[in-house]
């Protein structure tokens, strides 16, 4: 949070937001700390957030919220995405994230699973370190993350200030109805979802490339 917190003042100077990062920077923790969930059969994921009681957030930007959940048919390349888009909700259905991940010999302990990292850019210019498990086969992982030869249990945005670590992993049945796609929202694919932001923002000037990543993402 302190992070973001500085990146958006390098760029907005203001005496007004000077403040408010000073004020934050010295009332709140420097990390934030949210839950979800993943659950997955063989060829299906689900990843959820959390809900958790609202906690002082700065509202500089959406990063720092959970906007999404999403489900992935792995077996047909499909996903579905509920999105909480300011004070609408959109439902996503398109084909899932193509990611070209580079893998490295580079590995690490997640929740008990032996892990290898991968490399990636999405949108041309977010970079992505993830780490997945051939432990697990499902080639899925949090948020939009898959398509690597075994489970993601890490996904680290360097530059985004932002990760997804597994904290533990269940071996246990999931029943067929918990693994289902959202079902409300205002039908969209990524290509229109990204046509209504930038027709919504077309005045925000310099914030609305930052606003667009974070819904996207």
């Amino acid at each position: 949070m302190h992070a973001l917190l500085k990146k958006i003042i390098a760029k907005d100077k203001s005496t007004f937001m000077q403040q408010i990062a000073e004020q934050y920077i010295r009332t709140q923790p420097q990390f934030k700390v949210m839950k979800s969930t993943l659950s997955f059969s063989k060829d299906k994921t689900l990843f959820k957030p959390v809900e958790e009681a609202a906690s002082s957030t700065m509202f500089f930007t959406q990063g720092v919220n959970q906007n999404n959940t999403i489900f992935n048919d792995l077996s047909t390349g499909m996903s579905i995405s509920q999105k909480k888009v300011f004070e609408e909700t959109f439902l996503v259905s398109d084909s899932t994230r193509k990611i070209k991940w580079k893998i490295t010999d580079e590995t690490r302990n997640i929740a008990g699973y032996d892990c290898r990292r991968a490399n990636a850019l999405v949108m041309d210019s977010i970079y992505v370190v993830a780490f997945y498990t051939d432990d697990i086969v499902p080639s899925g992982g949090p948020e939009s993350f898959s398509g690597l030869p075994g489970m993601i249990l890490g996904v680290a945005l360097p530059h985004e200030n932002t990760t997804w670590f597994a904290s533990s992993v269940s071996d246990r049945p999931v029943p067929p109805n918990a693994l289902v796609p959202p079902k409300k929202g205002k039908a969209a694919t990524h290509k229109s979802l990204r046509e209504t932001l930038l027709s919504v923002m077309k005045n925000w000037g310099s914030s609305a490339q930052t606003i667009l990543k974070d819904f996207m993402l």
